[in-house]
C-alpha cells in the first residue's frame, strides 16, 4: 500500500437502522460433529487483575495438511461464562504477529459490559510460536541490544552494519528453526484457531481482533466461514498490500502521527518551553536525533533508540506526556535520563520481545512475496524517506530479514467474502500503524460488514479504550448481532476522545492517558 490513507470528510453518516445477525442457536454444540477434537482441560490461573481466569494447552498439528504428523502445543486462556445460556467462544487476538493473547482474555472480559462478557467464553491464545505456546521461537537473543547503527544509511558502511545484522538474524532463524519455519504463518494460525473452536465443542464461534489480529480474522472467515457467528476487527490491515507494501504506507502515516506529536508540544509551549512553531519543534528532534547518534543517551539510546522510542507515540497519544517530558529535558536543560527512561518503557526488547519479533518475520517472511534484490529496497525507502522520515529506515531494516529470509514465501489468501453474517468493524481515521485505507478496503471485501469510524482519531486500537460511543457499538453486536446501518460508504461515525494533557495538569489521567487505554495498549505491542 504505496498511497496514502484518505481522509474521511464530510457530515456523519446518519444510522439508517440495524440487521440482525442469524439466531444464537445456530450455534450451539454439537458434539458429534466435533467428538475427534481434543477437550480441553481448563485450571485455574487467575491473577490480582483478572481473578476468574483459567487456563490449558492444546495439542495441534505442526502441518494441518498432515495432522498426524509432528504435534505442537498452544497455551490458551479463559474466562467463563456466567450467564445461564451461553453465546459460545469468544477468541480475542491483539495482534503483531506474535502477541500474546492471554492477558488479553482478562481484559476483554472484563472490560465489556458485564452483561455482555458474562455470555460469552472469552477465550485468549498465543499462536504458535508465541509466548507459553511451545516451541516458542526465538531466532537471536538480544537482536536489539543498543546502541545499533544509525538507521538512515547515509554512507555505504551505515547500510553495509544494518544489512548484515538483518541477514544475521535471517540466517540464525533458518539454522535453528528449519523445519518449523515453513508452519509459521497466517494460515497454519487460523487452522489451529479453528482447532481451538473445535475442541471447545461448538460449531460457531466468535473471534474479536486488533491489528494483525484483524487479518488473522479475515483469514480465518474465509477458510471457514461456516463456522463464524460473530466478527470484529479492530484497527484493519489492508489485505491487499500485506506486507511489504502495507509497511510502505505506514511510514507515511507515522510521519502525520509524529507530526501531530510537535502540533501537540506546540500547544503547550508553558509546559516544555520547546517553542510555538510545530515545524520549529520537530527540526529540534531532528537535531536531538542527530546528536544522540554521535554520543548516544546513558550509552543506550542513539538515533535507532530515539526512533524506537518515539513510535509508540504513533500508536497511543496516551504515551504523549512522557515523550514530550523526555523530549524537553534533553534538549532544555540537556538531561539524558528522562530519555533513558523513556526508552526503556517503550522500547527496550526484553525476551519476550525477542519471541514476539522471531514471530513477526517468520509471519510475515513466509505469508507474503518480499523483494529479494535490495536495490528495490534500497529505492522505495529512500523515496518514502524524502516524504516521510520519521519511520521510513528504521520500518525498513525492522522488516529487513525478509529480503533474506530461508524459507519460500506464500501468496496471500484473498479474503473476499459473501458468505459470513453481519460482521462490524473498526477504524480511526488518523491509525497510523493500520491506515484508514484498510478499514475501507475491507469493509468493500466482507459483504455485509459495517464499518464505524473515530473520526479524528488516532491510535491504534480503539475499541474498549475510553470511548463510549465505540463500545456500545461493540457491546450491542456482541449482545445480539445488531450492527449499524448507514446511507454511505460508512455506516456509523464517532467522534474521537480528546488529546492528553501534560503530566502535570489534573486532566493528564482523565483522558487518552486512562488506566483502560495505557493497559489495552500495552497489550497491543507496537509493531504491527
Amino acid at each position: 500500500m504505496r498511497k496514502r490513507a484518505a481522509v474521511l470528510c464530510g457530515a456523519a453518516v446518519v444510522v439508517a437502522g440495524t440487521v440482525t445477525a442469524v439466531p444464537a442457536d445456530a450455534s450451539a454444540p454439537n458434539s458429534a460433529e466435533t467428538a475427534h477434537a481434543a477437550k480441553l482441560t481448563w485450571k485455574k490461573c487467575g491473577t490480582t487483575d483478572y481473578p476468574t481466569l483459567q487456563c490449558a494447552s492444546l495439542k495441534v498439528a505442526l502441518d494441518h495438511r498432515h495432522p498426524d504428523g509432528q504435534q505442537i502445543t498452544l497455551a490458551l486462556s479463559r474466562v467463563p461464562h456466567t450467564a445461564p445460556k451461553s453465546q459460545g467462544p469468544l477468541l480475542v487476538n491483539p495482534g503483531g504477529p506474535g502477541g500474546s493473547g492471554l492477558t488479553l482474555a482478562g481484559f476483554v472480559a472484563s472490560s465489556l459490559p458485564k452483561a455482555v462478557a458474562a455470555q460469552y467464553d472469552v477465550i485468549g491464545f498465543d499462536p504458535r510460536g508465541v509466548g507459553k505456546s511451545k516451541p516458542a521461537l526465538d531466532c537471536e537473543p538480544g537482536h536489539f541490544n543498543p546502541v545499533r547503527p544509525d538507521s538512515v544509511p547515509v554512507t555505504q558502511a551505515v547500510e553495509k552494519a544494518n544489512l548484515a545484522r538483518a541477514k544475521s538474524f535471517a540466517d540464525a532463524c533458518g539454522k535453528k528453526y528449519a523445519g518449523v519455519l515453513p508452519y509459521i504463518n497466517t494460515v497454519q494460525a487460523v487452522q489451529d484457531m479453528d482447532s481451538i473452536r473445535a475442541a471447545t465443542g461448538w460449531r460457531r464461534t466468535s473471534y474479536f481482533g486488533y491489528s494483525y489480529g484483524t487479518y488473522l480474522g479475515a483469514v480465518y472467515a474465509r477458510l471457514f466461514p461456516h463456522r463464524v457467528k460473530r466478527l470484529v476487527l479492530d484497527s484493519i490491515v489492508d489485505p491487499t498490500g500485506v506486507w511489504y507494501d502495507d509497511n510502505l504506507g505506514q511510514d507515511y502515516a507515522f510521519n502525520d502521527r509524529h507530526r501531530a506529536l510537535m502540533s501537540w508540544i506546540a500547544k503547550y509551549d508553558s509546559t516544555y518551553k520547546l517553542g510555538t512553531d510545530p515545524e520549529k519543534i520537530e527540526a529540534k528532534w531532528y537535531a536531538m536525533r542527530k546528536a544522540l547518534a554521535k554520543k548516544p543517551a546513558g550509552g543506550k539510546v542513539g538515533a535507532s533508540e530515539l526512533e524506537d522510542t518515539f513510535i509508540p507515540g504513533g500508536y497511543y497519544n496516551g504515551y504523549w506526556p512522557y515523550l514530550a517530558e523526555a523530549f524537553a529535558a534533553y534538549v532544555n536543560d540537556k538531561n539524558t535520563a528522562p530519555l533513558v527512561e523513556a526508552y526503556e518503557n517503550f522500547a527496550a526488547v526484553d525476551a519476550s520481545g525477542d519471541n514476539g519479533y522471531s514471530i513477526y518475520t517468520s509471519v510475515q517472511c513466509r505469508d507474503a512475496a518480499w523483494p529479494r534484490d535490495w536495490d528495490q529496497w534500497r529505492k522505495d525507502n529512500w523515496a518514502v524517506y524524502d516524504k516521510a522520515p520519521f519511520m521510513a529506515w528504521n520500518n525498513a531494516w525492522y522488516n529487513a530479514p525478509c529480503a533474506f529470509w530461508p524459507t519460500d514465501s506464500l501468496r496471500p489468501v484473498n479474503v473476499a467474502n459473501g458468505q459470513l453474517p453481519p460482521t462490524l468493524l473498526f477504524q480511526a481515521t488518523d491509525d497510523a500503524a493500520t491506515p484508514y485505507i484498510g478499514g475501507l478496503t475491507v469493509h468493500r471485501l466482507l459483504a455485509g460488514s459495517s464499518l464505524v469510524v473515530e473520526q479524528g482519531g488516532g491510535n491504534h486500537g480503539i475499541t474498549l479504550s475510553g470511548n463510549t460511543c465505540l463500545d456500545k457499538y461493540l457491546a450491542n453486536y456482541l449482545s445480539d448481532g445488531t450492527v449499524p446501518r448507514g446511507n454511505g460508504e460508512i455506516d456509523a461515525v464517532c467522534q474521537k476522545l480528546p488529546d492528553p494533557k501534560p503530566l502535570s495538569t489534573k486532566a493528564a489521567t482523565t483522558s487518552s492517558g486512562s488506566s483502560r487505554g495505557a493497559t489495552l495498549h500495552g497489550m497491543l505491542g507496537f509493531r504491527g
